[in-house]
């Protein structure tokens, strides 16, 4: 069932994960192209907010931390294996791979190969106060419109 807690969690962490991609895309290498990434992971974002952290909303200040922390984890997690698919596919796609076990554990390695990227200070505390902020307004939502 809809609620405000959802909504405002779900805007959150898109707007979140909005922020967070613009931040990844200097990170990566010139010339990388991007296609729909932001996008992606703005959907994945608004799903996250919805499902992970709208849905917990509602049970105090210490939760509102952890489901916003919570949310975010299952926003990069998420982001993450879609991107890694998306790439593996790609690669696929050009014959890249001898079997589709070999696809499927080139996933992991590309798992792995980003998140490596995404161990960057400035990057993981924007996640972390992003995420918390999150987890809060969305408690507060859930508070002030029941």
């Amino acid at each position: 069932m809809p609620t405000a807690a959802k909504l405002v969690a779900a805007l959150c962490l898109a707007l979140l994960a909005l922020v967070a991609s613009e931040m990844i895309k200097g990170l990566m290498p010139d010339g990388t192209a991007f296609g729909s990434f932001t996008l992606v992971n703005m959907v994945i974002g608004v799903l996250m907010g919805w499902f992970v952290i709208g849905a917990r909303s509602g049970r105090g200040l210490s939760a509102a931390i952890s489901n916003g922390f919570t949310g975010t984890v299952a926003l990069v997690f998420w982001g993450l294996f879609v991107q890694a698919v998306n790439e593996m596919v790609r690669l696929a796609l050009g014959r890249r791979y001898d079997s589709p076990l070999e696809a499927i554990g080139a996933v992991f390695e590309l798992i792995a190969e980003y998140g490596e990227i995404l161990l960057h200070g400035p990057l993981i505390a924007l996640l972390i106060i992003g995420g918390i902020l999150a987890g809060l307004a969305a408690e507060m939502a859930a508070k002030r419109w029941r």
